[in-house]
């Protein structure tokens, strides 16, 4: 039924979405239209009937105009091998942070996960071998990892995206793709909670090359912060955080080096580049990610639940 319902608004095509609203499962807004600026969307609209069903949708495709409806359950106890955060939409069913909630609200807003909060150094990052994608501590030879010192940004995910591994990106010395999400560095002020869902607005991008894989980290904004109006660019970040860019570059080349590795390189003139390079970053990882759900592109280990 609903497969008939979304097919007859001529909406399935590639992707997928699950979103809760008011305790029950609806297909809301789908667009197929994508315009460069990724700001304008001409939504179909269709009666928001008690279905469910993840609709294979064109990359940036799946306009959201809800807060999908979920919680996030902790199994097993911090910092040990056995910690998961699982996310729960309202059926009580586990669905994946990675391919389930939505990556575009529209008007060059996104959804970010928060994997770690700023001012933290366990190294959490989401499960993507593991069913359901859950939140867990990163380990390497069978222990716990942290990073040398606190990150001072939330940091996390783009949901809907991936860094194609057999795709050489000859803007950045022909660096693959390291295999996983998109990376976000949001600054603002608050310190957000592990599995934490918040709304951002990209401003800018490093093409971090880490080890010789090609790690893109996109600094954003949280629109709940109060500057959020503010920074629209990356030119407005200099302004109203001054120094932050440099930072963040920084942080993320020399944090390996107290364990012994070289610093990690920058493509683009070492330097970052504009929002609208971010959100072509953005566009091109979510088209990935859309070959990767329709299997066009071999999936390795990683989970597609």
């Amino acid at each position: 039924m609903a497969t008939a319902a979304a097919a007859a608004a001529g909406i399935l095509t590639s992707g997928r979405l699950t979103a809760s609203i008011g305790g029950a499962l609806h297909a809301h807004s789908v667009n197929l239209a994508f315009h460069s600026n990724l700001a304008a969307f001409s939504p179909k609209r269709f009666s928001p009937a008690a279905i469910s069903f993840r609709p294979r949708c064109r990359p940036f495709a799946c306009t959201a105009l809800y807060k999908p409806d979920f919680s996030v359950k902790e199994e097993g106890t911090k910092e040990t091998l056995d910690y998961r955060v699982f996310f729960i939409d309202s059926s009580g069913k586990k669905v994946s942070p990675w391919h389930d909630i939505p990556l575009s609200l529209g008007d060059g807003v996104f959804n970010f996960v928060v994997e770690i909060p700023k001012n933290s150094s366990a190294k959490m990052e989401v499960a993507t071998d593991e069913a359901f994608t859950p939140i867990k501590q990163d380990t390497k030879k069978g222990k716990l990892r942290y990073y040398p010192y606190n990150i001072n940004w939330n940091y996390g995910l783009l949901p809907q995206t991936w860094e194609d591994p057999s795709y050489a990106n000859l803007e950045v010395d022909g660096a693959l793709g390291d295999n996983d999400p998109v990376d976000v560095i949001e600054i603002g002020d608050a310190r957000a909670k592990i599995g934490e869902v918040l709304k951002i607005k990209p401003l800018a991008a490093l093409a971090m090359i880490d080890e010789g894989e090609l790690d893109w980290k996109i600094v954003a904004i949280s629109l709940n912060d109060p500057r959020a109006s503010l920074l629209n660019d990356m030119n407005d970040v200099e302004i109203h955080f001054p120094g932050t860019l440099t930072a963040i570059r920084n942080w993320f080349r020399d944090y390996k080096i107290p364990d012994g590795k070289p610093a990690n390189q920058f493509g683009l003139g070492n330097k970052p580049v504009n929002k609208d390079y971010a959100l072509k970053v953005i566009m091109e990882t979510n088209e990935s990610w859309a070959k990767l759900i329709k299997r066009s592109i071999p999936s390795g280990q990683l989970s597609l639940a």
